[in-house]
């Protein structure tokens, strides 16, 4: 193992400068060469590199982002754009090859495995947390920290004049954000992609609601069924006239700012265990760190979407907002 490339793919996520900062420097203490490539598979399709060094991602750990940035790439899907993509590890002679990223990122390193024997290694890289094979991904620590922030502010709006707040967050296809941090925000009710009837489901449970309270927050995952906030929002005022409610989409800040300690550490350790799964000889694998231990999960199996939330976290969520 000689040179290696890395790409930050997908959605960018607080964490991945950290992870990039690991991997290089892991490498390097190793003797070995590493190529960055901009924009994720755009990148590796028209050669945008860069040779780095301990000293291209010092001071880099706190930020978010990507110092490489990040793009999804249509190119690549094509036979043309992979071609391209091969021809670039052949130019630079790559021994192995590291993708930072989601589900989307892992299904294209496997599809580039069929046009070239290099070793590939994933880092999980993605604010929903949705990746099986890791309890946390890069990036969900710092966003559900950021959504708590945001809600505890709009609860001050809200009870100060007897609001209910529909709040949308990020989770096209995962519900998991919404989950912890509702728990975290003392939130009366969450709308998710893996549960169906929510809509029904929060009707009834308004019934039980107290009425001395002064606000109440409903946390709904942009993927949700009934067509995320705006559309809860919408026939909620319709079936609830007498309620003042309003509507918050936070939006692209749960993907933003400095990432959390813990973010640092777990990037940290996954960059550095991908290297060392290139030097001995795994591939198609992504880093995670289940119960504190690294461990390794094949590509086709971490893209698998966790289709149910833990129960008892649901169960929680529901005694503790009566």
């Amino acid at each position: 193992m000689k040179k290696i490339g890395l790409i930050t793919s997908g959605g960018d996520a607080p964490g991945m400068n950290a992870c990039i900062r690991a991997v290089v420097r892991t490498a390097r203490a190793e003797q070995i060469e590493v190529v960055g490539f901009y924009r994720g598979y755009e990148g590796l399709i028209d050669n945008d590199c860069i040779q780095l060094t301990k000293s291209t991602v010092s001071n880099i750990i706190h930020r978010g982002g990507t110092v490489l940035k990040t793009a999804r790439s249509s190119r690549f899907m094509t036979s043309k754009g992979m071609q391209m993509a091969v021809e670039t590890l052949q130019k630079h002679a790559l021994d192995g090859f590291i993708v930072i990223g989601g589900d989307g990122s892992f299904r294209g390193a496997l599809e580039l495995s069929k046009q070239h024997t290099i070793k590939t290694i994933g880092c999980p890289g993605t604010i929903d947390n949705d990746l099986v094979g890791t309890d946390y991904t890069i990036g969900y620590d710092t966003a559900i920290n950021t959504v708590t922030e945001a809600i505890d502010k709009i609860r001050d709006t809200a009870e100060s004049h007897d609001r209910i707040f529909v709040v949308e967050v990020m989770g096209r296809d995962a519900g998991l954000i919404a989950l912890r941090s509702a728990i975290a925000c003392g939130a009366e009710a969450i709308l998710i992609p893996e549960r169906k009837n929510d809509l029904a489901r929060l009707m009834e449970k308004k019934k039980s609601w107290r009425k001395t309270k002064k606000s109440r927050i409903i946390i709904v995952a942009e993927g949700d069924e009934n067509g995320g906030a705006f559309g809860i929002g919408n026939l909620l005022k319709k079936e609830w006239p007498e309620f003042d409610i309003r509507i918050s989409i936070l939006g692209h800040i749960q993907r933003g700012g400095n990432p959390t300690c813990m973010e640092r550490v777990n990037a940290s350790i996954m960059g550095y265990y991908a290297v060392q799964a290139l030097k001995n000889g795994l591939t198609n694998q992504m880093v995670g760190i289940v119960n504190k231990q690294v461990c390794y999960t094949p590509f086709q199996d971490a893209v698998k979407h966790i289709e149910e939330l833990n129960p008892d976290m649901l169960q929680i969520l529901d005694i503790l907002s009566a």
